[in-house]
């Protein structure tokens, strides 16, 4: 154990001071930072205020006139174009023109005769002659807003008015087989499950193959350079095998660590400090159970993909192999990944139901179906045994493979050969 310890302690510092490791943090931490901050850097750079965001439109309408008030007066519903209302008494206004000029007022509106009651025709007048959409859908609003009060008069208040023009809201639910065979409905998980199991799916993802390859690239370079005859006087292959693998999974935690706090500060600034309620995300409505469990799958599916990619690089001679000879590995990993993000809309498919008991691709599925789909507590105890149980027979087929491959040089051994390598060694 004291020689685990030491190989753990010496691969962790080894792989954290590498450039590699420090370079590939930093951008990721840079590249996440950005992102987040985009929308601030957009209005930073463009000068970005309330004031620029307003569309001046001017209505001539001699001083008192009921529909111009109404229009001044009237409160959008959230999600239309912030436009103000100038009201003018004609168009040869000096105020108007000077604004016209300016480009500080876009356009003006002007009635026509009165033929009844409402409002009589209208036109819009600009020097392009266009009317822009959403400036469009906010006159259009108004204009029928003001017709209704117009019609109405005082039967109605403005909020009444203004609530029979209020957009009706439409929820959503999940239909899922009921207890007796019928149907019965499910409520939609928050929308901030669905953030976090995707970012924790491209995290878990990154982290398994890029400590993947480190663990494989390290012991082909000391097969390669022969270092690895003097480690083994030193330490058992077994007890090198698993000391690189559990001194990179640290390594790996380490980096995720990083990434999660670089994405916590940047909640924290200022400027971000409504990106949550902007995307309509409550952090109440968050699981923590999803990080749990997502935490377990995590482990036992790095040391699953960890041992394969270690058996693979213990029989690798030359680090020019290396990459033709993991790629099968990389490629379980790829269908890990890319099977669960892809069905992320709909976590209950028989397809992911499927994948979330075969124990390469396990570790993601599930993830998406504890997050965001449907799936009783047995069900996950069955996976994480399936998992559980092959990661350990993988262990044990990793360690005869590693302790028989660190000494056979030359070219690839074939699996005839390693199979008569492994009788000749018990673990």
């Amino acid at each position: 154990m004291n020689k685990m310890g030491t190989i753990i302690g010496f691969t962790f510092k080894n792989k954290v001071k590498t450039k590699s490791f420090m370079i590939t943090t930093l951008i990721l931490v840079l590249l996440l930072s950005i992102g987040m901050n985009v929308p601030y850097m957009i209005k930073l750079f463009k000068g970005d205020d309330a004031a620029t965001n307003i569309t001046q439109v001017g209505v001539i309408a001699e001083e008192g006139n009921r529909t111009a008030e109404l229009l001044k007066a009237y409160i959008p519903p959230e999600g239309l174009a912030k436009v103000t209302v100038n009201q003018y008494a004609s168009v040869d206004n000096a105020d108007l023109k000077k604004a016209l000029d300016d480009g500080k007022v876009e356009g003006y509106l002007t009635f026509a005769e009165p033929t009844g009651e409402g409002i009589p025709s209208v036109t819009y007048h600009s020097e392009d002659g266009e009317l822009k959409g959403d400036v469009q859908v906010y006159l259009q609003s108004a204009l029928q807003q003001a017709n209704t009060q117009l019609i109405v008069g005082d039967k109605l208040t403005q909020e009444q008015v203004a609530a029979m023009f209020a957009p009706v809201q439409i929820g959503t639910e999940q239909l899922s087989a009921g207890v007796d065979g019928g149907e019965a409905t499910k409520e939609a998980p928050p929308i901030i499950n669905y953030v976090i199991v995707y970012v924790l799916l491209i995290l878990f993802f990154m982290s398994i193959t890029m400590t993947g390859n480190m663990i494989s690239a390290e012991i082909t370079s000391e097969k390669s350079s022969r270092i690895m005859e003097i480690l083994i006087t030193s330490a058992s292959p077994l007890t090198q095998m698993f000391g690189k693998v559990i001194g990179i999974f640290l390594v790996g935690l380490l980096q995720i660590g990083i990434i999660a706090a670089a994405v916590a500060a940047n909640l924290l600034l200022p400027h971000n400090a409504s990106i949550l309620t902007d995307f309509d995300l409550d952090l109440g409505q968050f699981d923590i159970s999803i990080l749990l469990y997502g935490l377990v799958l995590y482990i036992l599916g790095y040391f699953l993909y960890a041992l394969m990619y270690a058996a693979v690089g213990s029989i690798v001679s030359r680090t020019e192999d290396l990459g033709q000879a993991i790629m099968p590995v990389l490629m379980l990993g790829f269908v890990n990944f890319y099977l669960p993000l892809f069905s992320i809309s709909n976590a209950d498919t028989t397809l992911i139901k499927v994948a979330s008991y075969i124990p390469f691709t396990s570790p993601l599925s599930m993830l998406l179906r504890i997050g965001i789909g449907d799936v009783a507590i047995w069900e996950i105890i069955v996976s994480l045994l399936i998992l559980l149980v092959t990661t350990f027979i993988f262990g044990w087929l990793a360690a005869k493979i590693y302790r028989t491959g660190v000494l056979m040089y030359g070219k690839r051994p074939t699996i005839k050969e390693i199979r008569k390598a492994m009788k000749a060694y018990k673990i």
